[in-house]
């Protein structure tokens, strides 16, 4: 992988802006920063949106909602059991997940589109 996209990925995951990673990309849970603290690049402009949202229902449909048929087939659990379990664990995965998606496509939308960041 090259050397330019692994610090991408990683200033994506410490949900820091794309081009220095120096600066945060949130204030508060989800809302994006004007510009960045540090080098000035304009974010908010380049908001993605539901995007992330979007993309964290189908991966985690697709993970979780699997294991959750095969369990509740196999265990005799009480079905507002099952609705309580997984219901939490859905919401705190999408909510964990949600920030660090958001910045991935901020940054993959900053190495593919940069001129879209332009003032």
């Amino acid at each position: 992988m090259d050397k330019s996209i692994k610090q991408l990925l990683a200033r994506a995951l410490a949900c820091r802006c794309p081009k220095c990673g120096k600066g945060q990309l949130f204030k508060g849970f989800i809302t994006l920063v004007e510009y960045c603290e540090h080098c000035h690049l304009p974010l908010a402009k380049n908001d993605n949106g539901d995007g992330p949202a979007v993309f964290l229902i189908f991966i985690l449909g697709f993970a979780l909602v699997p294991p959750a048929i095969i369990i509740a087939m196999r265990v005799d659990w009480p079905l507002w059991l099952h609705g309580v379990l997984w219901g939490f664990l859905i919401l705190g995965a999408t909510l964990g997940l949600l920030r660090p998606a958001k910045s991935l496509t901020i940054a993959m939308q900053y190495k593919n589109r940069p001129e879209s960041f332009q003032p």
